[in-house]
């Protein structure tokens, strides 16, 4: 169902019949036609709701339409209006059937959408086989349409934004991607309104006559989202949950619910050589009015200023009040083309999962790097990924250290404003350093110059959770919701932090949903057996660590719910080869099985030499429940004082 903008509910059609008016009499004959064999159809004027826009019933005929008849003709040709929506009906991957009623040659534009579509030639079949071949196409038109959403799901890797993909938290050996990529949760029943000033930007269309710049409309999307969560007041999701609608066809009100937004902006990208085409428009999810529809035509030298042009636009559209600041001061001209295009690609490649993606996304930003040393937003991506691939073993740790720490001082040095680069130092003295006021410093500035932006809220909670802040871990984690709604990975933290809290119902029902959406999501069986242990719960705790897929974590798992079960010969052995396997890594996960069992003196031995080794595992010192029986331990407090954390 669609709401039109006078506040009419109707239904969606079988078919968008696109017409010029000249040829309304064919175009009612066909409407009438499979009307009378059972197909719905929409076709304007007839259709359009009294008092309603004209444009945007049209355009919300065609996102609510299983497929698209076009009479097509010469003076189909000449209408800019069937050029419209041709461009519409393609760029939401609808089924276009063309019903050619005369030998009129097509224009370059409509010849490049309709190049793969299904023709029926009246000249040659006669108006009443032709209308027969319709009815088929048209059933196979819907069809099509209904496997194309599910065929086109997106299904992004573990990493889905280069940035925020860097961030991970490691449970006691279990190394957790934590893309930042948050999934909202409401508790009960209530929904929180909507605020006008929120926005979701929607993947854009590769349209190009290869269909492969899928990398470059994607980074046009990114970029624009970067550009917005600078404009405070303003609620941008985050790109991860955006996403989730690449390729579908989605009724825009749904989308805006789902995501929690007034508006979303979608578009598409035409790009040849270096020319290109995009169009921009920005969509009210309430009653899909437009505020902004916009083409633009550049060289790819100036797309910089054409993202620039576009926030702008948006922002005044939403009638955001800019102050005195202005957050979108025009970047000059690309002064390497080839450089924005290796970004956008590394960009891409950081999609795939594993080590191979992840070094050609290295490789392809050190090369953009390379071409145009100016390249901030390049800077920032080689820190964040050398941050990640330290965490999940890609590199050593000290190599990730000093790579991270190297870009992201080097994107500072281009642009001392540059939020990422600030949370991304913010989250390594955290973890890696143990400079907790460096790392207060660097996250409040970044959170200063983005407030919205995830990876500093994502920062401040971890950093807040090292240093026994709670409630502020508790605001940030939630805050970190709203902006990317449809991720589950804050379910994680979530659980994290009420777990620290006592919240033991919350947090268990946060890793549940965590463990719905992503059943074999790294960490969340392990999560779940530390709250059931907490929940007094050692049998159910028993079988969920027991389904953990990381060894390291399973093992600790084991140990800890074997110990709560009076099991201790099988919390040994499952210690055992945790020792065997896994000293030289985290003597810190050591440490806490031992401290978990209450054999405080083994404990210590082993946090020892987690301090020596620099093992990453002991920034949670604080929160880990695991750790809990040491806390009345005056070494307990010595060893807090010696890593410089409050006591």
């Amino acid at each position: 169902m669609i709401q039109d903008s006078s506040n009419q509910t109707t239904s969606g059609s079988d078919v968008f019949v696109s017409y010029a008016s000249q040829d309304a009499a064919v175009a009612n004959s066909i409407v009438e036609n499979l009307e009378s064999q059972g197909l719905k159809c929409w076709m304007a004027p007839r259709d359009v709701k009294p008092g309603a826009q004209y444009a945007d019933a049209i355009v919300r005929a065609i996102n609510d339409a299983n497929a698209v008849v076009l009479v097509m003709s010469a003076s189909a040709v000449d209408s800019a209006h069937v050029a419209r929506e041709v461009e519409r009906a393609a760029s939401k991957r609808k089924p276009i059937i063309p019903l050619r009623i005369d030998t009129a040659a097509l224009n370059p534009e409509l010849e490049y959408y309709l190049s793969n579509s299904q023709w029926i030639d009246v000249a040659k079949l006669g108006m009443p086989a032709a209308l027969a071949k319709l009815k088929e196409a048209v059933g196979q038109g819907s069809a099509t349409s209904t496997q194309g959403v599910v065929a086109g799901k997106y299904a992004g890797g573990s990493k889905k934004r280069i940035v925020i993909a860097a961030a991970v938290i490691v449970a006691l050996g279990v190394a957790v991607a934590l893309g930042v990529h948050f999934w909202s949760w409401k508790h009960g029943s209530s929904v929180a309104a909507i605020t006008d000033k929120s926005i979701a930007v929607l993947p854009f269309v590769d349209m190009s006559e290869k269909k492969d710049q899928e990398y470059f409309a994607d980074g046009m999307a990114e970029e624009i989202i970067d550009l917005l969560v600078k404009v405070p007041g303003l609620k941008v999701i985050g790109r991860t949950s955006s996403f989730q609608f690449k390729g579908k066809t989605e009724d825009l009100r749904a989308i805006g619910t789902q995501l929690g937004v007034a508006y979303v902006l979608e578009g598409s990208v035409r790009k040849s050589g270096d020319r290109l085409r995009v169009t921009a428009q920005l969509i009210s999810s309430r009653d899909g009015t437009h505020l902004l529809s916009q083409t633009y035509d550049r060289d790819l030298i100036d797309v910089l200023k054409m993202q620039d042009e576009i926030a702008t636009k948006v922002a005044r559209a939403l009638e955001i009040e800019m102050g005195v600041r202005d957050y979108f001061v025009s970047r000059p001209a690309l002064r390497s083309p080839e450089a924005y295009t290796s970004f956008v690609q590394g960009q891409h490649a950081d999609m795939l999962q594993g080590q191979q993606g992840w070094e050609k996304a290295v490789s392809e930003n050190q090369r953009a790097l390379d071409l145009d040393p100016s390249f901030t937003e390049a800077a920032g991506v080689l820190a964040s990924l050398y941050q990640y691939g330290g965490t999940v073993g890609y590199v050593s740790r000290d190599v990730a250290f000093e790579k991270t720490k190297y870009f992201a001082d080097f994107a500072l040095k281009l642009n001392p404003n540059f939020a990422m680069a600030h949370a991304l130092l913010g989250q390594i003295y955290n973890s890696y350093a143990w400079d907790w006021l460096a790392a207060d410093r660097e996250i409040n500035l970044a959170l200063e110059l983005a407030p919205n932006f995830p990876v500093a809220l994502w920062a401040a909670t971890v950093h807040s959770l090292t240093v026994g802040r709670w409630d502020d871990a508790l605001k940030h984690v939630n805050a970190l919701q709203e902006l990317d709604p449809l991720n589950p990975d804050s379910y994680f933290w979530l659980s994290v932090v009420q777990l620290r809290r006592g919240r033991f119902e919350e947090a268990e029902t946060a890793i549940r949903r965590a463990l719905e959406l992503s059943p074999a999501y790294a960490g969340g069986s392990y999560t779940l057996g530390l709250v059931l242990l907490a929940r007094s719960q050692p049998q159910a705790a028993l079988a969920e660590m027991r389904k953990e897929p990381l060894d390291a974590a399973r093992l600790i798992g084991s140990a800890l719910a074997d110990f709560a079960l009076g099991n201790k010969a099988n919390s040994d052995t499952a210690l055992e080869q945790l020792r065997n396997r896994y000293a030289a890594y985290i003597p810190a996960g050591i440490g806490a099985v031992y401290a978990y069992r209450g054999e405080s003196a083994e404990a210590f031995r082993w946090l020892d030499r987690a301090y020596e080794q620099k093992d990453s595992l002991l920034y949670r010192i604080k929160f880990a429940p695991e750790f809990d029986k040491l806390h009345g331990d005056p070494r307990y407090r010595a060893f807090l004082r010696k890593m410089n954390l409050p006591e």
